[in-house]
């Protein structure tokens, strides 16, 4: 330990504890992370057991598959509404890692040839001051060595939040709210955003960026929300 350390200890993002070196969860912490282990092979829902999940065998998303390491379960939500709400942007390098370690672990899967954070509307981003899909997709483009566009895909719609809504409401509140600008020029994209709910988001994008040319999209998500029947979780 560097006197650095000794006299300014790294602390853990959720308990406040040192960490060792410059981790940003002490051991307990991490270790209690709620993972995704089991889930829909298309958008990462949690299942009992592998395959899809009925609505993906009969409604597949415009996406061809979801990454993501984390279920949407405390303490996950507490790091990203940190992220999203309090401005404790550290916590988006430990979420980025984490996702990186979920695409890196299917080796079979082909990386994409480019990153597209989930853009904010300017309204949103001037009240927020920063982008979150963005704080994360910076540490992911360089750790895979991956190309980040920021200037391809426009939000251009503003809407209220859509905490609580289903995913047939939240779906038509987002007809017509991306836009993309010119041509991609790739044909594998990988869209990268915080939390997936209902998936509507990510979907209207990934339907966007087909009719632009793209051929295969996947999502990259740090967390899943869990849903029982219809109703979301939370």
């Amino acid at each position: 330990m560097s006197i650095l350390e000794w006299l300014l200890p790294q602390r853990c993002l959720l308990c406040h504890d040192p960490t060792p070196g410059h981790e940003p969860l002490c051991l307990a912490c991490g270790s209690d992370l709620p993972r995704l282990t089991c889930a829909c092979d298309r958008c990462a829902l949690p299942l009992p057991e592998p395959g899809l999940c009925g609505r993906c065998q009969h409604q597949p998303p415009a996406f061809e598959r979801c990454f993501c390491p984390l279920l949407y379960r405390e303490p996950v939500v507490s790091l990203i509404t940190a992220l999203k709400f309090r401005r404790r942007l550290e916590t988006a390098g430990l979420l980025a890692r984490l996702i990186g370690d979920s695409v890196l672990a299917a080796s079979a899967i082909p990386l994409p040839e480019l990153l597209i954070p989930v853009p904010l509307h300017p309204q949103r981003l001037r009240s927020r001051g920063y982008n979150q899909a963005l704080l994360l997709a910076h540490p992911l483009a360089r750790r895979l060595s991956l190309p980040l566009e920021t200037s391809l895909c426009h939000r251009i719609r503003h809407h209220p939040a859509q905490l609580g809504l289903s995913r047939l409401q939240r779906s038509k509140n987002l007809r017509g709210s991306f836009e993309i600008a010119g041509n991609p020029g790739v044909n594998h994209v990988a869209i990268i955003d915080d939390v997936l709910t209902t998936g509507s988001t990510v979907d209207a994008i990934a339907h966007s960026l087909h009719n632009a040319g793209v051929t295969r999209v996947d999502v990259w998500v740090a967390a899943r929300v869990e849903r029982i029947g219809s109703r979301l979780n939370p």
